[in-house]
């Protein structure tokens, strides 16, 4: 049974009394095809979500870039179509490939502050400077070929670039924070990217943890372990679960199974405990090629449609997390966009303080004062 430290229900609390919490899916800026994905498609994308069958309250997405599709600079159209769409976001800036691509990354913020002004204010929800930069540069992601990453003065360097480009600017109030896996946030060697950022994002998929025992029933108990080891690390600063997911077809990793089932039980026992407490973004809503993904994440499938592969209303009897500790286990970490990742890296070593049932009542009343009004 997996219990939460002292630094989790702190991380937790301070999530949950915040006055809104959000949930999306992630979204990138080409398909696989390399053809760019559209204002047209952003908001047939962004409406389906809003309208997924056994659902409510999927209003948000997750951007990687600001950078629309096969251009230098020009701002991603995923912009326009959340205006429209009244859809909120996480922007999005890719920090692997040095400063002159970083560089692109601010003209296109620049340009986009300069376009939409105050029609930022209300559907800007936050701000990732880099995804999983840390973990690209790391032994792990080395050995997986992830990709360049970035090293912590790096982004601590970006951070400040982009602290600067919107100061004084409608959207100077968001949070700015750094998206990675768990792995990385453990890594004493990354802490100045946590002092640096207001919040933590944090990608964590149990079904790449090949070198532990990761059947979907172990899910619920990875994915918490991982949260806590983030937690214990946060300096009390907000967790946001930015990607996590299980995949609905595809090859195995270790004991993981991709099916239509294990993804419904991942669903039902990770999501479900968490939507409606912590910031969350599903991995994802349709693949960038449906037709050929391995894995596949997309809980719907190569057609755009609001009926998805597995039911999405979450059990009566779910424990939430965060206001109240889970009861009893029930049947991450990293993907860098979902396919290529595998952490492996132990859960044990995390302490556990249990935590009195007075204290966790009144989280619960102070919580859903907030969260559930």
């Amino acid at each position: 049974m997996q219990t939460f430290s002292l630094a989790v229900l702190a991380a937790c609390v301070s999530s949950a009394l915040a006055a809104t919490v959000y949930q999306g899916f992630n979204y990138g800026s080409t398909f696989t095809n390399g053809s760019a994905v559209t204002q047209a498609d952003f908001e047939a994308l962004f409406t389906t979500a809003r309208n997924l069958v056994g659902t409510s309250g999927w209003t948000s997405a997750r951007l990687y870039t600001m950078v629309q599709g096969q251009t230098t600079n020009t701002p991603i159209e995923a912009i326009p179509a959340a205006i429209d769409t009244h859809t909120t976001l996480l922007l999005g800036i890719w920090c692997s490939a040095g400063q002159d691509a970083f560089n692109n990354e601010l003209a296109a913020l620049n340009a986009t502050i300069a376009t939409y002004g105050s029609n930022l204010t209300d559907i800007v929800i936050g701000l990732s400077v880099g995804s999983e930069d840390l973990y690209r540069n790391s032994p792990i992601g080395i050995e997986n070929l992830s990709g360049p990453g970035a090293q912590p003065t790096d982004l601590v360097d970006y951070i400040n670039q982009v602290k600067a480009v919107i100061a004084n600017s409608p959207i100077a109030h968001v949070p700015i924070g750094h998206v990675d896996t768990w792995t990385a946030w453990v890594n004493g060697t990354n802490a100045a990217v946590i002092d640096a950022i207001d919040f933590l994002g944090i990608d964590e998929y149990p079904y790449f943890q090949s070198t532990e025992a990761n059947p979907v029933s172990a899910g619920y108990d990875l994915f918490f372990a991982a949260y806590n080891a983030t937690a214990d690390v946060s300096k009390g600063k907000p967790i946001w679960v930015t990607e996590t997911g299980w995949p609905v077809s595809g090859n195995a990793s270790n004991l993981g199974i991709p099916s239509i089932p294990n993804a419904q039980t991942y669903w039902d026992q990770v999501g479900c405990a968490i939507f409606g407490v912590l910031n969350t973004f599903w991995y994802t809503l349709q693949d960038s090629d449906p037709a050929t993904p391995s894995p596949s994440f997309g809980i719907i499938g190569s057609k755009l449609t609001t009926t998805p592969l597995f039911n999405l209303t979450c059990p009566a009897n779910v424990t939430k997390i965060g206001p109240s500790s889970p009861s009893s286990s029930n049947s991450s970490t990293s993907s860098g966009g979902a396919s290529s990742s595998s952490s492996g890296t132990s859960k044990s070593g995390v302490s556990k303080i249990s935590v009195s049932a007075g204290l966790l009542s009144a989280i619960v009343v102070a919580a859903s004062l907030v969260v559930y009004q």
